[in-house]
């Protein structure tokens, strides 16, 4: 846990009383991010790292070359932050983020060893039994150098739930993104720019998923989604993709801008588009952005008992197309959000 050095509270303190010094500050409102590093000795100081959580109310970029420790950096705030109980959504493009689930306060082998590599363990001319039990050693000392006693790991474990969500995929927990299209609260609904920035992205969302690379100023298709989102929105109603359907072949509306609705989108066109959209609907393997648990930021950031949680949002094995689709929702999440919550994007 050496990191570089940034704005943080240094904390002088000999080495022998780490563990005490540590049950002391718990208490102050900082995060532990290690000790300072002497960059010329090549080896930690004894004075302790502290950042303090007020620091990051608003909007934080860690910043680095590849293999200089970012994801460990956000890993260790996210860890501190959960131990002060503020929950955090993670948008995981790369699935590092899942070694949060790795945390066994006994540190001992049987906890190890279903996740040590056992051709590993062959070429360390070691039965994996051996191996587990060796890397558990080795884990539990050296985070016992840095003040990481089976105590505090537990204290982490008990702050806060861990869950990977997989939209798109039944590898994690499923998350639906694509059940509704809710309609805006009303503070969005009342801000023309921002209403018309969320319309024009799920439009652009919708028809990424279907193929269509769509320009908002020229496609039909594009333009006729909109309106038809345009038109439940301001008026306060959600709509799902049944009812987007319906609305493509009978809009609420018989003119686009200045042309007559049949002119610009003739029924014949527009029953194909519909056509697409419900082949969209009824693919098997569509099937699965439809199922899960809601894209809700409450149910996300809390367990049903009121425990705060570490939300990760796996994307590393979606398209292009779901990838759009899938941040657009979590952005939409991120304007929602209150000021202590967490919101990380490894990189």
């Amino acid at each position: 846990r050496s990191v570089a050095r940034y704005h943080a509270v240094v904390s002088p303190l000999p080495s022998t009383n780490l563990i005490g010094i540590m049950q002391d500050f718990e208490k102050l409102g900082v995060f532990y991010l290690g000790r300072e590093f002497d960059i010329e000795a090549r080896q930690p100081k004894e004075e302790l790292l502290l950042y303090d959580a007020k620091d990051l109310c608003t909007h934080a970029v860690c910043v680095g070359m590849t293999g200089s420790g970012k994801t460990g950096l956000c890993l260790n705030l996210l860890e501190e932050a959960a131990i002060d109980g503020i929950p955090a959504l993670c948008i995981d493009p790369k699935g590092d983020l899942g070694n949060l689930m790795l945390t066994f306060p006994r540190l001992d082998a049987a906890s190890f060893r279903p996740w040590v590599d056992p051709a590993e363990a062959t070429r360390r001319g070691m039965s994996v039994d051996d191996f587990a039990a060796q890397t558990a050693k080795n884990w539990k000392n050296g985070l016992a150098e840095w003040g990481q006693t089976p105590e505090r790991i537990q204290r982490f474990r008990d702050a806060a739930d861990v869950a990977i969500y997989t939209p798109g995929s039944l590898s994690g927990i499923p998350l639906t993104v694509l059940r509704s299209f809710s309609a805006p609260h009303e503070s969005l609904r009342s801000d023309t720019i921002a209403l018309r920035e969320r319309i024009a992205a799920t439009a652009s969302g919708l028809l990424a998923l279907m193929g269509i690379n769509a320009d908002p100023l020229m496609s039909r298709e594009h333009i006729l989604v909109s309106n038809l989102l345009d038109a439940s929105w301001s008026a306060g109603k959600d709509l799902d993709l049944g009812t987007l359907i319906r609305g493509v072949q009978s809009p609420p509306f018989d003119r686009l801008g200045v042309l007559d609705l049949e002119s610009f989108f003739p029924a014949k066109e527009r029953f194909q588009f519909a056509m697409q959209l419900n082949n969209l609907l009824a693919s098997p393997g569509f099937a699965v952005w439809r199922e899960g648990e809601p894209l809700d930021i409450q149910k996300l950031l809390y367990t049903a008992a009121g425990k705060p949680r570490i939300a990760i949002l796996s994307i590393a094995h979606l398209s292009d197309a779901e990838l759009f689709e899938v941040l657009h929702e979590a952005d939409q999440i991120r304007r929602r959000e209150r000021p202590h919550h967490c919101v990380v994007a490894s990189d």
